[in-house]
């Protein structure tokens, strides 16, 4: 590879990378990104670079679709929840009757579980999405070629006794 700088060139050999033996390490530590930074990390580690080609081009102005649980044509709701879910991955929930103090309460509970002490995470630390309780870095860690967010997520409903959960 060959940088220029200020009309200077400079020759750098970059060693090889084996993205999944570094997502592995990086899973395997289960603290996530906070993990990194409370290690006190001087780089950027690879599985967080993406090459400007592996980017999906994103449009420049996106439109939310915004769903109305009030709304009494429930087909029409459940056809604008599957188009969302299909064309762009997320919509917004309006008239759903949850109070607002309790959206502000799961966020701080959400903060309140990402500031504990590292070893009570590791504790539900998992890619098994039929444990009620799952912490990870991301859902979608080893099959994404971008690696994105962190994951907290709950699971509600009774156990089956083969482990499933019915909702």
């Amino acid at each position: 590879m060959i940088i220029i700088t200020n009309m200077t060139t400079t020759t750098s050999t970059i060693a090889p990378y084996d993205r999944v033996t570094e997502l592995k390490a990086f899973d395997q530590a289960k603290t996530g990104v906070q993990g990194l930074v409370d290690a006190g990390i001087q780089h950027v580690p690879r599985i967080f670079i993406n090459q400007p080609e592996t980017i999906p081009k994103a449009p420049t102005s996106i439109e939310l679709p915004l769903i109305d649980l009030g709304s009494t044509d429930r087909a029409s709701t459940v056809e604008k929840i599957r188009e969302a879910s299909k064309n762009l991955g997320l919509f917004q929930v309006v008239n759903h009757g949850i109070p607002l103090s309790v959206m502000d309460e799961t966020l701080k509970g959400v903060r309140r579980f990402h500031e504990q002490d590292v070893e009570t995470k590791k504790r539900f630390y998992t890619r098994d999405a039929l444990n009620t309780v799952v912490y990870n870095s991301n859902i979608d860690l080893y099959s994404s070629p971008q690696r994105t967010g962190g994951t907290l997520f709950f699971g509600y409903g009774s156990v089956t006794s083969k482990g499933g959960r019915i909702a």
